[in-house]
């Protein structure tokens, strides 16, 4: 029951925190800013976004149902809090605020903390639940190449 509780409270902040995210970003990728951006040839079509998107928050929310099942400390909580605020923050900072290295940061910064998920808890559940992160971890390697492309060619 403790479980369903979990995922209950991840799956509403995960999702939740998508929305806000594209609540505060103002015009977005439909916007003439972004269209007009010099953007990488690999840069995936629209839909792609949302699709991945689901299924980072779906695995990511279920690697957090183990993870604070096993150990649910206050410093877990806050840095899960800061990870949410960085995934957030990136939509405002670069589609609202069009500050492309200040979003490319963000999004480094965003990549070592679920990186730091990743590879700091070890207990025997974790071992594979980790694995849940891989797509959140290739998903922010895209990311950050299409950011930088941004970056250094606009």
């Amino acid at each position: 029951m403790k479980k369903i509780g979990y995922l209950i409270v991840f799956l509403i902040i995960n999702f939740g925190g998508l929305a806000l995210g594209n609540l505060i970003m103002g015009e977005g990728p439909t916007g003439e800013w972004y269209r007009n951006l010099n953007r990488a040839p690999w840069t995936p079509p629209g839909w792609v976004f949302g699709a991945a998107w689901t299924l980072i928050m779906l695995c990511f929310s279920w690697y957090l149902v183990e993870l604070f099942d096993i150990r649910g400390s206050k410093f877990l909580w806050g840095f899960y809090g800061f990870q949410v605020l960085l995934n957030v923050s990136w939509n405002w900072v670069f589609f609202n605020q069009k500050l492309t290295m200040v979003a490319l940061l963000t999004l480094i910064m965003l990549m070592l903390v679920i990186f730091y998920f990743f590879i700091t808890f070890r207990s025997d559940r974790l071992k594979t639940a980790k694995y849940l992160l891989l797509p959140y971890l290739i998903w922010l390697c895209i990311a950050i190449s299409l950011n930088t492309y941004v970056v250094f060619n606009n």
